[in-house]
């Protein structure tokens, strides 16, 4: 294929990017790809996760713009593209029962609706690929979920002239993902390899609510080597202050670990309108071919 390649990664948040396949998107833009990040909300109503920051008075107020700062900044970093495409933060209701959702919130809009407003940045920046969650949000929080729908809907139209007419001309993605870097066969293997190691993993729990919760485990399809860029992904992220403390345990596993044990990010592949075989390691097999 001679034309440039181009993926888009769908995120519900600034710092989801650099969370769920961030050495991917890295790994691409070093190889030439023209890589978008579309990002649905402004992280409005995230709560400041880094101890470090909690209590400064001016993030609190002006949270909406350090975060785009902080989003700009990883965007640098990691060598992408970004939009933002307008929505608000639906933030993520806690409680027994669950409060309403704020009016106006992202999770709340008609779904076809804003399907439309990322139908419109398909058709503009043209991907092959597109990468987003499943049908959980990968978590249970409404905005990830709400993404995962919207980019649904936003494959199948794109392509389709006479939906969306008013977004532009019709461009047909070829392949669509789900980020599945949080499974549990990587867990386990860098919980094992710590313990063989004899130190400490942050992973025990996770694996015990594994257990408890019986989720359900996905299909991993695809298999992208990129360990050489996780470095890069760890400094984008560290690039999110207020969302990530870099004395937690994001960065508890050694790199030197994590390349050796586990140096891929895996992907689900849901749609593809290419002959590929399964497990991939490149999330644009069966297109460079053709």
């Amino acid at each position: 294929m001679t034309e440039q390649l181009r993926l888009m990664a769908v995120h519900a948040h600034p710092d989801d990017e650099s969370s769920k396949g961030a050495a991917t998107m890295a790994k691409y833009v070093a190889e030439g790809v023209d890589v978008l990040v579309a990002t649905c909300t402004g992280g409005e109503r995230g709560s400041i996760l880094n101890p470090k920051l909690q209590g400064d008075p001016y993030i609190e107020e002006h949270i909406h713009e350090v975060r785009a700062k902080e989003m700009d900044e990883a965007r640098q970093i990691l060598g992408v593209k970004q939009a933002w495409l307008g929505y608000v933060d639906s933030g993520l209701p806690e409680g027994d029962p669950l409060p309403p959702l704020p009016e106006g919130c992202f999770a709340l809009q008609d779904v076809d609706q804003a399907a439309g407003t990322l139908v419109k940045l398909i058709r503009e920046f043209r991907p092959h690929v597109i990468t987003t969650y499943d049908e959980n949000g990968g978590y249970p929080h409404p905005d990830h979920i709400m993404t995962h729908k919207i980019s649904m809907v936003a494959f199948d139209a794109a392509g389709d002239a006479e939906r969306y007419p008013e977004a532009g001309e019709p461009w047909k993605p070829l392949k669509l993902y789900y980020n599945q870097g949080f499974n549990k066969p990587r867990t386990l293997a860098l919980h094992e390899a710590l313990l063989d190691r004899g130190m400490e993993s942050p992973y025990g729990e996770w694996l015990k609510r594994w257990e408890e919760f019986a989720r359900k485990e996905r299909t991993l399809t695809t298999y992208v080597p990129c360990g050489e860029f996780f470095p890069v992904r760890d400094k984008a992220l560290i690039a999110h202050a207020t969302q990530i403390d870099p004395d937690g345990g994001w960065f508890r596993v050694p790199m030197e670990i994590q390349q050796e044990v586990w140096p891929t990010e895996e992907y689900e592949l849901v749609k593809s309108h290419v002959e590929t075989s399964l497990p991939e390691d490149d999330l644009f097999a069966g297109i460079r071919e053709n």
